[in-house]
């Protein structure tokens, strides 16, 4: 009888053990989440990325993006893109377009004398008429701020060109 005792004592001993093993084994099971959690729904903004780009077009960028980031959008910068004159770190709003130029597009001025208003420094600004140091500083401080203009008309957004200084100098710049 002891030793009927004494095996049915290991027998327990050894289940207990046994499921006290196997439990401290198990992972924990994962928290579970609040009943009233919501994913976090991200906004986007449309935008148009084209020039030198290696797709350019219509791409979506979440709020609050850069420009670096709508032309990452756009597959990035080809090889023959210039990048001097486009602020990469300017933020980018719904509907903008960003016009990345090319090595063909050298120079601030053509050869027909018109001044190309996305590469010209504010003493080649300075040229058009009725432009002087303080107006070609607003326009190059505008486009470091905001990147390039992307028609004649977004000129209309610096201080101090209204309609008739654009149509003054529409027939001497080229934009973009």
């Amino acid at each position: 009888m002891e030793r009927r005792a004494l095996s049915l004592g290991l027998v327990v001993v050894s289940v207990v053990l046994g499921g006290w093993w196997t439990m401290r084994a198990e992972p924990e099971p994962p928290p579970l989440l609040d009943a009233g959690a919501t994913t976090r729904e991200v906004a986007l903004m449309t935008v148009h990325v084209a020039g030198a780009v290696v797709e350019p077009g219509v791409v979506s960028v979440v709020v609050g993006s850069r420009v670096v980031d709508a032309v990452a959008a756009a597959g990035g910068l080809r090889r023959d893109a210039r990048t001097t004159g486009v602020n990469l770190a300017a933020s980018v709003r719904d509907g903008d377009q960003i016009v990345i130029p090319s090595s063909a597009e050298d120079g601030p001025s053509e050869e027909d004398g018109r001044v190309r208003v996305n590469s010209a420094d504010a003493r080649d600004l300075e040229a058009l008429p009725g432009v002087g140091p303080v107006l070609a500083a607003r326009i190059v401080s505008h486009r470091d701020q905001n990147g390039r203009f992307a028609t004649p008309e977004d000129l209309l957004d610096v201080a101090g060109i209204g309609e008739a200084k654009l149509a003054s100098i529409r027939d001497s710049i080229v934009v973009p």
